[in-house]
């Protein structure tokens, strides 16, 4: 039953002998090309640009949070994550060492994946691909096109190539060039400390997996990746300050790692070395006329926790069946309005907890590190509130004014809710009518 419902639409002429898409999406990112798949699901003509001409090899993201693994599983593509990627049954606050324990979430997947992003987006761009959308790389994004009403018509690329489309939805990171064009704000703050990764070899990794490891010499955490790699990541006050530290070498890595844990668990072989600021940023809209925004470019943060890709999904989620109902004429613009209405405040919560784990991880003083032991206990012994960090955590609480999430229902025909979901359409429940995207629609729309 996956990906059902794919309407044949093929682009519009545009009077010169080419072809209008409905929809041009620049990035081929995780929620671009989650996108691409939601709009062909709902019938619009899509085209998807990225400047890569190779799909990167290094993946920034890798955690797969709960609320994805259903989004996935409501299109009939959880399979693949679910077979490919390390299950960890718990998540981290802050890299604080007690974790959420997330066997206790209303969920049929009460655990994340661990799956490098590099692959997460080789399926997505396959089920794309198989749905219609057509995925073009190389082609770096120059600016808008504008019709003769000074709208957005489309992209221009830097070779001059004008790609035309009715909708462009900028998913091509922080730096986005889409954003910057349509005038869209991004305010917040520069980093004031910067954290590190690495992916390695461990001839001696810990014993019990994923693992956190905290004290006045720097914060890590260690989480197994497909493939014998390990990823080690943290911060350390070395580099508690705004200015960009330099490249990370092994060496530096192996000597911080030591520092933190008295071992350096046996690292060689790495894969991928990096670092990364805490640079916090939220545009200030979502959508301005027929330009749109989703992921980190409408977002930036610290990755503590690992949400970044999945609100950007999650971002795709809401908009796709949205933008794809009036792209085709099914519904009127002003329900493009409710994207932002919806997502701008998941967003602003993103940066805020993104935020205080911050805090956290970077609490090196002893008065830190004392906090820290007051709220990794808490974690511990309130189970109320270990099981709200982890609902907000994996995105099982978000709500908007319609209603909530709908957990997978058993339908009177004997299905589910998640298989039924995946023709995308409106389902009706005894929770109520159901959206697209799995939330609870307006009574009205009943």
């Amino acid at each position: 039953m996956g990906d059902a419902g794919a309407a044949g639409a093929a682009p519009v002429p545009d009077g010169r002998g080419g072809a209008v898409d409905d929809v041009v999406i620049v990035g081929a990112g995780p929620t671009g090309l989650w996108l691409a798949g939601e709009l062909r699901l709902g019938g619009a003509s899509v085209t998807v640009l990225e400047s890569r001409r190779e799909r990167d090899p290094h993946s920034k993201a890798l955690t797969i949070h709960p609320r994805t693994i259903e989004i996935f599983d409501s299109r009939g593509i959880a399979e693949p994550f679910l077979a490919e990627g390390v299950r960890i049954p718990d998540g981290h606050f802050g890299g604080l060492p007690d974790r959420m324990d997330f066997s206790v979430l209303d969920t049929p997947y009460p655990f994340t994946l661990a799956l490098l992003q590099a692959r997460s987006e080789e399926i997505l761009e396959a089920r794309a691909r198989r749905m219609g959308a057509a995925v073009r790389r190389g082609c770096r994004v120059a600016g808008l096109a504008r019709d003769g009403a000074g709208a957005a018509g489309g992209v221009v690329l830097a070779d001059g190539e004008v790609v035309p489309a009715r909708y462009v939805v900028g998913c091509d990171g922080t730096r986005s060039t889409v954003r910057t064009a349509a005038g869209i704000d991004f305010p917040g703050t520069d980093a004031t400390t910067w954290g590190w990764l690495g992916d390695v070899v461990l001839d001696a990794p810990p014993e019990r997996g994923a693992a956190s490891f905290s004290g006045t010499g720097g914060g890590l955490l260690v989480v197994p990746l497909p493939g014998g790699i390990h990823r080690l990541a943290g911060s350390d006050p070395l580099t508690d300050r705004p200015e960009w530290p330099g490249d990370l070498t092994l060496d530096e890595l192996r000597a911080t790692v030591r520092r933190i844990t008295g071992t350096d668990f046996g690292m060689r072989d790495p894969v991928w070395l990096s670092r990364f600021g805490n640079a916090t940023r939220q545009a200030a809209a979502y959508r301005a006329g027929n330009v749109l925004l989703a992921g980190d470019a409408a977002h930036m943060h610290f990755p503590t926790g690992g949400v970044g890709m999945n609100v950007g999904i999650q971002d795709a989620h809401n908009l796709g069946w949205k933008l794809a109902a009036v792209a085709t004429g099914r519904a009127d613009g002003p329900l493009l309005d409710t994207y932002h209405e919806e997502r701008h405040p998941v967003g602003a919560d993103l940066l805020e907890h993104t935020r205080a784990q911050t805090a956290l991880m970077t609490a090196y003083s002893a008065e830190g590190q004392a906090l820290r032991a007051v709220v990794s206990g808490l974690i511990a012994t309130s189970p109320d509130m270990s099981r709200e960090l982890a609902e907000r955590l994996s995105g099982l609480n978000v709500a908007y004014a319609t209603g909530g999430r709908v957990r997978n229902l058993r339908l009177e025909d004997g299905g589910t809710l998640f298989e039924r979901l995946r023709g995308g359409g409106h389902v009706r429940t005894e929770a109520g009518l159901v959206r697209p995207d799995g939330h609870l629609a307006d009574p009205a729309a009943a």
